[in-house]
């Protein structure tokens, strides 16, 4: 029996938030990000015809939409949002993965028949849309993959059924742009050597991928060829996460401990940035060494920024380490959890900032999470 899987993706997501609230943004050109050192961070359909993207600094996207309107962005009224969306998806759906802020995926497999689960789709898309006023765009096929790529295809504001075997012919003629796992670098090296459309790419014997492209390859082939057995795996919203550190010997070095400390905030944010999580709220513990306990927390912007939440980190130990005693213990937790991206929330950083963060996380991703970081905190991480 074939998957029934559905993906849906709310279409310019911050942009439709930003319009519920105020009407006066409709039919604009529209750009959600921060001043002109920073990027954009999302935009509207009227700015992307004049070639304005996501991730695109923000000098460059007004040179080429200099009538566009700029909204630095709220994460929480996002959040706010995301949530309400994802209560009324889990209000009906039998399985269902929450892929990020904005998009999500159902699996409806067995569901009456493949017709039947179309038009349940079609109703509960009816139904967001009216219960929360956010347009939303959204595809149902046999996998992830091409039901994501189906979604892509469908925006804005619109929904297709890509059945089994309707498969091949929907692929064979897109770009390969179109295939999540076909980045610019990707893409280039493919279009040396001829291949540009998913249907030539599947035709491609799976070795000679192997080859070309290393561990990935297997996996490209298969998505070309319309192959994807991953699952749709259960939400649950991750509420924190968290690090401790009991010394051996109770210290009153307070170089060793913030050095700790940062490095805890550096490792946090990076698992964060890993598993697409933003925080709202930092926590740092203290136990001294007659075992009393405190804790100072504290409300910050949406981030995975270990640059800020070290500040703040250091902040909090200052003013919670109060008495000169010994200490016994120190903690940190990032909690208040949305999914979302480091970019999301990148409405005041600078793209050298940007590729800094992506450069470390593609060092530490390859050779382990100390292998690369800050020197304040490095000789001390745990």
């Amino acid at each position: 029996m074939n998957r029934a899987i559905v993906h849906m993706d709310l279409d310019t997501f911050f942009v439709s938030c930003e319009r519920l609230v105020n009407s006066q943004l409709n039919d604009i050109p529209l750009i959600i990000g921060g001043g002109d050192r920073g990027v954009v961070s999302s935009c509207s359909y009227e700015a992307r015809t004049f070639g304005v993207r996501s991730a695109m600094p923000m000098k460059m996207a007004l040179r080429l939409c200099p009538q566009a309107r700029v909204v630095k962005g709220d994460m929480e009224l996002y959040s706010k949002m995301s949530h309400t969306v994802t209560e009324v998806i889990e209000e009906s759906a039998p399985v269902m993965e929450k892929a990020s802020i904005d998009e999500f995926y159902l699996d409806l497999t067995g569901m009456d028949k493949f017709f039947g689960a179309y038009k349940w789709t079609n109703e509960l898309g009816a139904k967001i849309e009216k219960e929360t006023g956010l347009p939303i765009s959204y595809a149902l096929s046999i996998n992830k993959t091409v039901s994501k790529i189906g979604t892509g295809e469908s925006k804005p504001h619109g929904h297709r059924e890509i059945p089994s075997v309707g498969v091949h012919s929907f692929l064979n003629p897109l770009s390969i742009r179109k295939m999540p796992m076909v980045g610019n670098a990707t893409f280039q090296l493919l279009s040396r050597v001829g291949i540009r459309t998913i249907g030539t790419l599947s035709e491609i014997p799976v070795e000679v991928l192997q080859q070309m492209i290393g561990k990935n390859g297997v996996d490209l082939w298969k998505k070309a060829n319309g192959i994807d057995e991953t699952p749709v795996m259960p939400y649950s919203e991750r509420k924190s996460i968290s690090k401790e550190r009991t010394f051996n010997s109770d210290t009153t070095d307070i170089r060793v401990v913030k050095s700790l400390i940062s490095g805890m905030a550096e490792q946090l944010a990076y698992q964060l940035r890993c598993e697409k999580w933003l925080t709202s709220t930092v926590v740092v513990k203290i136990r001294y060494s007659n075992f009393d306990t405190e804790t100072k927390q504290c409300r910050v912007t949406y981030t995975s920024a270990d640059h800020t939440l070290t500040r703040i980190v250091l902040e909090l130990f200052d003013k919670i380490y109060t008495r000169r005693m010994r200490l016994r213990l120190v903690g940190l937790r990032f909690t208040d959890l949305v999914h979302g991206s480091y970019q999301m929330n990148l409405f005041e950083d600078n793209t050298q900032l940007i590729n800094l963060y992506q450069a470390m996380d593609a060092i530490k991703m390859r050779y382990g999470s100390d292998a690369v970081g800050r020197a304040v905190g490095f000789n001390f991480s745990t």
